[in-house]
């Protein structure tokens, strides 16, 4: 039973999937940027022991754009994913924007999630990620280059950090008229405030069932203060720090992300 709405309810869009292993459903979200893609590695991993369900949010990967980017509509489309894929709870676990998603997911439609995996973010609003970023990768004219490293060193002045660079071409494809973003960036600056943010929810009651939030060490988008709202809103969370990670911490980290993430998987029984 739906426990919250939201005023303009969405309408689901069909999302790309990619499914490996068997055993019990995880789904994973991938955040601004990513694609189910990024997370292969870390999926294979998990599929040793769960049915891994990895998925393009909206205006992503290889899933259909939309105008309306907002995690009330990616909340919707990945509930329709477990309703269709699933037919029952699965075990969410998402990545910042993709977090943000899976936490409204579970506030809302709490009878799709059995248990829930958040990396590094908060249900708060944040501030790490700048609309720079979006807006100097839509003023690039793709058209005058042929490789992405080309596209990369062209927004150099913009971004300077490589690394940012490195993950934000993996958005490019090169297609019969040359390269092309597969990330819908006129959407996301256009709702970059919401992707910022985090809804209000304020008829959804607390999420009670078994909730982790990994932290990298080296980020601040899940800091200290942020350790309050995050237990109001779901109160049987744990909160781990993995040290020499930063944001991307299943990157970063990846033998101690998989592990935390196994051991709190198969920690007990799913709460009913």
């Amino acid at each position: 039973m739906t426990t919250a709405t939201f005023p303009d309810e969405p309408r689901p869009i069909e999302l790309s999937v990619s499914e490996s292993g068997s055993g019990s459903p995880l789904v994973i979200l991938h955040g601004l940027f990513g694609s189910k893609r990024n997370w292969a590695t870390v999926a294979h991993r998990l599929a040793v022991a769960h049915r891994v369900i990895a998925v393009d949010l909206r205006n992503h990967g290889e899933s259909p754009w939309d105008a309306r980017h907002d995690y009330a509509a990616m909340a919707a489309d990945v509930a329709a994913v477990i309703a269709g894929r699933v037919g029952g709870p699965a075990a969410v676990l998402g990545h910042s924007m993709g977090g943000k998603a899976a936490m409204v997911l579970a506030l809302t439609r709490p009878e799709l999630v059995d248990r829930l995996v958040v990396a590094d973010i908060a249900p708060v609003r944040s501030t790490a990620t700048p609309i720079g970023y979006v807006r100097a990768m839509r003023s690039l004219p793709l058209a005058a280059y042929s490789q992405r490293l080309d596209v990369k060193a062209a927004l150099a002045p913009a971004i300077p950090d490589p690394m940012v660079r490195g993950f934000l071409t993996l958005n490019l494809v090169s297609g019969p008229t040359g390269l092309a973003w597969t990330v819908n960036l006129e959407a996301i600056e256009r709702n970059f405030d919401a992707i910022l943010g985090f809804p209000e929810l304020a008829t959804a009651p607390p999420f009670p069932k078994p909730t982790l939030f990994l932290a990298g060490g080296r980020s601040d988008y899940v800091r200290p203060e942020h350790h309050a709202e995050i237990r109001r809103r779901f109160p049987a969370a744990t909160i781990e720090v993995i040290e020499r990670a930063g944001h991307w911490v299943h990157a970063d980290a990846a033998d101690a992300f998989v592990a935390a993430v196994d051991a709190f998987l198969n920690s007990r029984p799913t709460t009913a």
